[in-house]
């Protein structure tokens, strides 16, 4: 095996196009990390195949902040943070009272054990892709606005390296394995900024005119384990 690089950071996000939550450590499960994306608004008239209510129908829903308290084995409790400071718990009437008048959209709250994932419950990028993509755009580096789980540092240096891994299967921290599914296409939501939801076209402009619309890539979990920021990440031969 060889190595492909180092984990910088590690985040979950509990409700879906909310803020997320930085980890110094988590289990990599076949389910994907523990309460990410547990939670979703969904539009109650929409008849689409992506039903969610996302920050590409309200930005703002950026900044609402969560934090997950367990509860019990594998049960846990999600707060949110308003952006004026008001903390209530996810299942509150109000909070979707709030969100319904703030976009004018019917919604119910999905609670799913197994994520409301996209594509795949694991989604990984690298710090150079992430600075490059700055570069290019004159944008501020922040992998944030891609929402990753894992942020890794590569061994190679090389920017959009991970995007040559589709097929491959990573080992990380001591027992978990995954397998890379296929490059991540990116949409409008890599032109929010995660702290204000202020928007940068440029962001996907570049991504889309100089990138074939990819950064980062999709995994499932082969095999379960404890993850830490700092952990080598090793290429299967």
């Amino acid at each position: 095996m060889q190595s492909a690089g180092v984990i910088r950071q590690l985040w979950r996000y509990p409700v879906k196009s909310m803020r997320g939550e930085s980890l110094p450590a988590t289990t990599l499960t076949l389910q994907g990390v523990p309460a990410d994306r547990r939670f979703a608004f969904v539009q109650k008239n929409s008849r689409n195949s992506f039903p969610w209510f996302t920050a590409r129908e309200l930005p703002e829903l950026l900044c609402y902040s969560t934090r997950v308290e367990e509860t019990g084995p594998k049960e846990y409790d999600v707060l949110v943070t308003t952006p004026d400071g008001e903390t209530v718990p996810i299942q509150s009437d109000e909070l979707r009272q709030v969100l319904e008048s703030r976009s004018g959209k019917d919604l119910f709250l999905l609670q799913d054990y197994r994520g409301s994932f996209d594509v795949a419950p694991i989604s990984l990028i690298s710090c150079q892709t992430v600075l490059q993509i700055a570069k290019e755009s004159e944008t501020e580096e922040d992998p944030i606005r891609f929402r990753p789980n894992l942020l890794l540092d590569l061994e190679s240096g090389d920017a959009f390296e991970e995007l040559n891994w589709v097929g491959r299967i990573l080992r990380v921290g001591d027992t978990a394995r995954i397998a890379i599914t296929q490059v991540d296409n990116r949409c409008m939501m890599i032109t929010l900024d995660p702290a204000n939801a202020k928007s940068s076209p440029a962001v996907l402009r570049t991504v889309a005119q100089q990138h074939n619309q990819s950064a980062g890539v999709y995994a499932t979990v082969l095999t379960p384990g404890e993850v830490r920021v700092g952990d080598i990440v090793l290429m299967d031969d």
